[in-house]
């Protein structure tokens, strides 16, 4: 088999990328052209399919009001805190580190809210059961001290909401419940 000279290479290497360039390109492009049509065909497909679930996610907007419903419950109290609001996957939504909060505030947030949507429980409750089951502690991104509350929408657990960085995880938790009763009203 003959090998190919560098030159061979850039232009072979360069049409390749062209073709492949077109083909995206043109399927943006088609897909672009009928957003509406293509819409209405998914929303026909996923209607009649057994295979698909819906879930119920907390928007942007709703996720930073919780969040801001937080800090301002802390502040009142002069507690400097970092809020994260975590969806039903355990994806941070937002974080927010509120003014003078220490550094390790925020990985303890994020992991407290992960782990009250993952149980659909307050962490503060979860932390109890560790007595019975000491190995839950080991569970990847999960934090198990007072401080997260979940959202839950119709009974499902669509967020969750963790507070660090009070002197006491008690007084997380009383903050996190305040963004989580934000989002009633």
């Amino acid at each position: 088999m003959k090998q190919l000279s560098p030159r061979a290479r850039v232009l072979t290497a360069a049409a390749v990328l062209g073709v492949v360039g077109a083909g995206t390109f043109g399927a943006v492009s088609a897909s672009a052209d009928a957003p509406e049509a293509a819409a209405k065909a998914a929303v026909t497909a996923d209607a009649g399919n057994r295979n698909l679930t819906r879930t119920t996610h907390l928007t942007v907007a709703a996720a930073t009001k919780a969040a801001q419903a937080t800090l301002d419950a802390a502040k009142k109290e002069n507690q400097r805190v970092t809020v994260a609001v975590v969806d039903r996957n355990g994806n941070t939504i937002v974080t927010l580190r509120g003014d003078g909060a220490g550094p390790q505030s925020y990985e303890s947030a994020e992991r407290k809210a992960y782990t009250a949507v993952s149980w659909n429980a307050p962490t503060s409750e979860l932390a109890k059961r560790l007595a019975q089951a000491p190995n839950l502690k080991d569970i990847p991104g999960t934090l198990f001290l007072a401080g997260g509350a979940p959202v839950t929408a119709k009974g499902g657990p669509v967020a969750g909401i963790g507070v660090a960085g009070a002197p006491s995880g008690d007084l997380d938790e009383k903050f996190a419940k305040a963004g989580v009763a934000a989002l009633g009203r």
